[in-house]
This record gives structure tokens, sequence and C-alpha cells, in this order.
């Protein structure tokens, strides 16, 4: 065989906890999802009050064209000095006149710049018209100025708003809306995190459950997890595994323990009569005959004991597949082969419905050890061995009986004789092992039912189990 070859194992990957997989991806989820509503909100807000700004100052912008078009108006008209000026000065809007020659004769506050542009529109015939300036520096404000003239060259009107405030009023907005954000991002980390824990508790306990069992290798811990939802299911799941396991283990080790019991005798006498075999020679031939006889019992009785220790096993962990099977032709088949190793006349009585789901293999396996253990039992018996099978009403169940004519079962014994290698004080003397009617309830709880036993009236015993068709 060739030599197998290992890679150098390299660093071993840093171990994330699902709890904190769960609240950082909460968190960023979250922080995505706030940072894009914030960022929509904030655009949303910023563009209607720009928008807003914008129509206010353009329909004052408007009314005063109208009104110096509608009305013959100088300069005095829009003077702060004179009465009613309010009606012509809009509330958040700076004023400023300008004379005939473009000269400022009733400044703003603050004093507006006069441009070249300004200056030309104050000596235009034409009342109404407009020159517009965007984003002009006012010592440390913003702007927008709208010049329009009073017509016939008698000078202009200067309308200003400042929009520098609504800036600082959007970046106001806009640092409350970043620290709102960081404090949802924050909320939704540590929300994340209560929330992973919480769910992710039962799991914990889970991991470290299985971590006991990895390591100490035992099964009969108790898992204390609860709850409907699917880690619920898992830790009963997880439970039922565990109980199963201790009870495939535990089975195992009496299996072991009885067999290794059962075993000693024969091997035993074996040893003994093989110690024997070496003085043959001295030994007269009617003692040779007797110990070549008792060593063809004891590999016999041997055998027999290996033979159903395999049987057993095999029924516990049978991988032959579930199918729709007849008993009453499994009985047919265990009928012929009972006969020719017996010689005992066997009888089969069917009733109702006697399909059901199963292994064959199994399911024969039993019903043979049942007629061979009545054979065995009512050995020189004249009466036939009886078969019932019988179909109830509900449907994939069925009952199998054996009924002999031997000595029965005392009472004592009914609620034992299942149990392996389990032998009554009057069978002790005969063949066997006692791990056919073990197997037989092997089998029948395999298939969803149980073995049963009583005597029969008249005398006998009646010994059989049913099955449900779970498989």
């Amino acid at each position: 065989m060739g030599r197998r070859w290992r890679l150098p194992a390299g660093p071993r990957p840093k171990l994330v906890s699902l709890r904190t997989t769960f609240a950082v991806s909460f968190a960023a989820v979250t922080a995505a999802v706030t940072i894009l509503v914030g960022i929509l909100s904030y655009g949303s807000a910023a563009r209607l009050v720009r928008v807003d700004q914008q129509s206010v100052f353009t329909q004052v912008v408007q009314d005063v064209q109208d009104e110096v078009r509608q009305h013959e108006m100088v300069p005095e008209d829009f003077s702060s000095s004179r009465p009613g000026h309010d009606l012509v000065r809009p509330a958040r809007t700076d004023v400023q006149v300008l004379g005939a020659q473009g000269q400022i004769v009733d400044h703003g506050s603050p004093v507006l710049p006069v441009t070249v542009r300004d200056k030309a529109v104050a000596t235009a015939e034409a009342a109404g018209r407009v020159v517009q300036h965007k984003d002009v520096q006012v010592d440390t404000d913003l702007f927008r100025i709208a010049t329009i003239s009073l017509g016939d060259g008698k000078g202009a009107v200067q309308v200003a708003q400042e929009f520098s405030d609504t800036e600082d009023l959007l970046r106001a907005l806009q640092q409350r809306t970043l620290i709102l954000m960081a404090a949802v991002v924050v909320a939704a980390g540590l929300f994340g995190w209560w929330l992973a824990r919480r769910i992710t508790r039962r799991l914990v306990i889970l991991t470290s459950a299985a971590e006991v069992v990895a390591r100490t290798r035992q099964l009969g811990i108790e898992v204390p997890v609860a709850g409907l939802d699917e880690v619920g299911r898992l830790g009963r799941a997880f439970d039922r595994m565990l109980g199963r396991l201790a009870q495939s283990e535990e089975d195992q080790r009496r299996l072991v323990q009885d067999a290794g019991h059962e075993l000693r005798t024969p091997l035993t006498s074996l040893r003994t009569n093989i110690s024997l075999l070496r003085r043959i020679d001295e030994l007269p031939p009617a003692t040779r005959e007797e110990l070549v006889a008792d060593l063809t019992q004891e590999a016999r009785e041997l055998t027999d004991l290996v033979n159903e220790l395999v049987d057993l096993a095999a029924g516990q962990s049978d991988t032959e597949p579930p199918q729709r099977v007849d008993l009453a032709d499994i009985a047919e088949d265990v009928m012929g082969l009972a006969k020719r190793r017996t010689g005992r006349e066997i009888v089969l009585r069917t009733s109702g419905d006697t399909r059901t789901d199963g292994r064959p293999g199994m399911l024969q396996r039993a019903l043979s050890n049942l007629v061979e253990n009545a054979a065995k039992f009512d050995r020189g018996g004249k009466e036939p061995i009886e078969i019932n099978i019988m179909g109830p009403s509900r449907p994939g169940t069925v009952r199998v009986e054996v009924l002999d004519r031997g000595p029965g079962i005392a009472e004592g014994d009914l609620i034992r004789i299942f149990d392996r290698f389990y032998r009554a004080a009057d069978a002790r003397s005969l063949p066997g092992s006692g791990l056919g009617l073990s197997i037989v309830r092997e089998v029948a709880m395999a298939h969803g039912g149980a073995p049963f036993a009583f005597r029969r009236e008249g005398g006998g015993a009646v010994i059989g189990f049913t099955v449900g068709g779970g498989v």
C-alpha cells in the first residue's frame, strides 16, 4: 500500500459565532435601510424647501413687475419712510431703491451691490424690465437679487432674498439626520445583539450538549430545550436521538454480556471434552461414542447460539427494504420448511386481509421461530401445530398466533419469555439458547406491533405477535 501524505495544516480559521453574525447582519441591513431612507428624505426635503423659496422670490418679482407696469411709480413710492411701503416690501425680502442714474436713494438692509447692468435697468424707458443675479455675496450671506425698472428712466427697485439662512437650516437638518441615523444604527445593533442572543441561546445549549456528548461519550444527558419553533423541534429531535443512542448502547452492552454468559457454558464443556480427546485411545468404546456424541451436540448448540445471535443483530439493523407482503404466503413457506425439519403436521387458518407492509425476511424468521419453539416444547405431540393469521378491521394490522399442546407456560414466566436468553425452569433441559422469542419481539416492534403469550385452554400455549404496518 502506498504511503498517504497529508498537506500541512494551515492556520485554523477564526470562528465567528452565529450570534455575532446575526447581530452584525441585522445592524448592517438596518444601517443600509436607514441611510437610504435618510438620504432620500433629506434630498426630498431640501428640494422642496429650495423650490418653495424660489417660488416665493419669483412671485415677489412678478408682483413688483405688475405693480410698476400698471401704475406710474417713482423711487419715492418704494421708500422705506413712506407710509404703506410694506405693501411693496414683502416679508423676509430686502428692498433697495435706485435713482434715475442708478444711484442708491434708499439703501436696503444690508446694502445691496449695484452693477452696470442694474444701472442700465434704472435708466430704461420700459417699466418692468428685470435683470437677476444669483449667489451674490453680501457680507457673509448669499442673496438672489432682481432689479426691476420703473420706466421712463426714473430709476429701479432692487428686490433681494437671502437663501444662506435656508442652506443653514438644511445643513442643520442634515446634521440632525446623520445623528438620528447613527442613533438608529447603534440601537439596531444593540437590538440585533439582544435578539440574536435570545434566538441563539437554545442553539448554544444544544451545542454545549453535543460537545459534552462528544467529550464524555455520555448519552444520558438531558437537553433542556423548549419551544414550538424549529429550534425547539431540533432540541426535541436531538433529545430523542440521544435517548435512542443510549438505548442502543445499553442493548448492545446487555447483548454482549448475555451472549458472553451463554457462550461460556458450551465453550467450557467443549474445552473439557477436547482435553479428553488426548486420551481417547485409553477410553472404552462406549465412552468414546458418548464423548463424540457430546462434542457433536455441544458444537450444534454452539452453532445454533451463534446463528441466533447473528439473526438478532440482523433484526436490529435489517436493511431489507419494506414491501407489501401477505403473511399467509409467508406462513405457507414456514410450514413447508418446518414439516421437513420436524415431521410434525401444521395447520394454517386465515381470516380477513392478511396483507401488510413489512420486511418479508424478518417476518419469516419470526414466524419460523414460533413454529420451531412450538415443535420443541410439544415434542412427540399427536395434535397438529396450528397457525392462525387474522386481519382485523383496521387496515394494515395483522395478528399471528401459533398454538401448541405442549406443557404450557407457567404464569410467572409469561411476562419474561421474550427476554433475551431467558429460559423457564422446565425448559432448561431442552436444546436452545433463549433467543428465539427475543427475535420475535424485535421483529414485532420493528413492524409497529408487539408480542404476546398466554396459556391455552385445555393445555398448551398460544404465542404470537401483531404487526401494525409501521416499519
